[in-house]
């Protein structure tokens, strides 16, 4: 084991990080083969309603990192945003009961391919709410990734479903989270934003689980249960990444659920993904590809700029960000 601890140790951290990423959407795939199998009944009865699933996965994910939070006291739990949390609770709940009502009336691969559209909606969500800079190129990406979806829904074939619509709709809710995240990190600690969501999103999934209730068998609970673990575990992979590896090296990795989850549909649910979900993926996975490296691109150059005075810098960002 210490051969081993020691070999991966002595990789050079881009290629770490990309290895913990590897391992986080291998867990979150598995976690939505789990809730497609939860939601049509292979675990046992009927089939878990999508608002169900939600409610416990918003439950057991909350309490499974409140052992991590009570160790830093009360300064882990201190805001002075509840109303921005209180926002942020609803657009992740918003998004999670779409993705699982997606997740257990789609094709795995189409699901998942659906939710890679997130990147196109933040750039305008960006523009609208963080004031930044976006040029041509971006906007031009975003309108090819659109044209993905539209390859993949095919609204005027007779072919676009409910569920399709959840997908889509899911990820924009989860580029809303992503930009709330931003506004709440310039003062709120990562344990206070993991805290409050957990609270929030679990009362408000109460209302719409009770609505759609039934009471789970054993297996089916101790899926839920393992749903709220392996979603720590995930995240926890994620940030490990992150703080290892620069963002451009590991970002490419989360595609690979694509291909889980093509494993997945096909040896769990014999499903196997059509040309015009192939297509339409390549085109969104594409256009988020290269949107994430022009963002990163202009990060980058942000933090070359020299230590000038404040409106110097603002006018020199500016000036760059037009000729771009």
């Amino acid at each position: 084991m210490r051969p081993a601890l020691a070999a991966l140790h002595a990789l050079p951290p881009n290629v770490r990080g990309s290895l913990w990423m590897l391992l986080a959407t291998g867990v979150f795939s598995a976690m939505e083969a789990t809730i497609k199998a939860l939601g049509q009944g292979y675990a046992g009865g009927e089939g878990l309603h999508a608002f169900q699933i939600a409610f416990f996965r918003c439950i057991f994910g909350g309490l499974a990192i409140l052992p991590f939070l009570l160790r830093n006291g009360r300064r882990a739990f201190y805001t002075k945003r509840i109303g921005g949390h209180l926002g942020r609770s609803a657009a992740g709940y918003a998004a999670m009961a779409l993705s699982f009502y997606a997740l257990t009336h789609l094709p795995l691969a189409d699901a998942t391919a659906l939710s890679f559209t997130r990147p196109l909606f933040m750039v305008p969500l960006a523009v609208l709410f963080l004031a930044e800079a976006v040029r041509w190129r971006r906007w031009t990406a975003t309108a090819v990734g659109f044209i993905g979806v539209l390859v993949m829904a095919r609204p005027g074939a007779g072919t676009f479903e409910i569920a399709a619509g959840a997908a889509i709709v899911s990820a924009f809710f989860v580029a809303v989270v992503g930009v709330t995240i931003k506004k709440l990190a310039e003062t709120e600690q990562p344990g206070a934003i993991i805290f409050y969501f957990g609270v929030f999103s679990s009362i408000l999934a109460v209302g719409p689980a009770l609505w759609v209730w039934r009471p789970p068998s054993p297996i089916e609970f101790l899926a839920l249960a393992l749903l709220g673990a392996a979603g720590s575990v995930a995240q926890y992979c994620t940030i490990r990444a992150y703080r290892i590896a620069e963002a451009t090296a590991v970002d490419p990795m989360d595609y690979a659920r694509l291909l889980f989850a093509a494993l997945f549909g096909f040896m769990l649910f014999a499903e196997l993904p059509n040309r015009w979900t192939l297509l339409g993926a390549a085109i969104i996975i594409a256009s988020a590809f290269y949107i994430a490296r022009r963002e990163a691109q202009l990060r980058r150059d942000a933090d070359d700029l020299p230590a000038l005075p404040d409106r110097e810098q603002r006018e020199t960002k500016k000036q760059d960000g037009e000729r771009r």
